[in-house]
């Protein structure tokens, strides 16, 4: 059994509505909380990171699994909302919603077409961020698939 430490340095130099900086490997940014969240809006953000880590480790798991099934994908993007609740003051991270879309090469069989939609569902469920959040908050998937014309 392998492990793999991650580590982060952040510094926060006081109050609410400072802004602080994170260091963790090539990711070195300023923090602070949102404008949405009457915040200074400088950097990033946990809502943004939590996005940002889910999206990535989603895209980074399906684009192995397509190439491990030897499917030939002209693209692969995606667009990803984080829906933060605030009820009474408290702020609730409450769903991810994944759209990604696979632009197959021309030619691509109805069976690989299948395939790449089953993969797509499967990475979602297999992403190890997505398995950390579950139960936490709400994951949907809205897969748009598309074979190059």
């Amino acid at each position: 059994m392998a492990e793999h430490s991650f580590h982060l340095t952040a510094n926060w130099p006081g109050g609410r509505n400072d802004v602080g900086t994170i260091a963790s490997g090539q990711l070195q940014t300023k923090v602070s909380i949102p404008t949405e969240m009457d915040g200074p809006g400088i950097g990033t953000n946990p809502d943004e990171m939590l996005l940002g880590a889910a999206a990535t480790c989603y895209i980074i798991t399906l684009a192995a699994m397509l190439e491990r099934s030897s499917i030939n994908v002209k693209s692969l993007s995606m667009q990803s909302e984080g829906i933060v609740d605030v009820t009474n003051g408290v702020f609730t991270y409450k769903k991810i919603i994944h759209k990604p879309e696979i632009i197959l090469s021309s030619g691509t069989t109805v069976r690989d077409a299948s395939l790449t939609q089953k993969l797509a569902e499967k990475a979602e469920k297999t992403c190890m961020i997505s398995k950390a959040i579950q139960g936490n908050v709400a994951l949907e998937l809205q897969v748009h698939l598309k074979i190059e014309e």
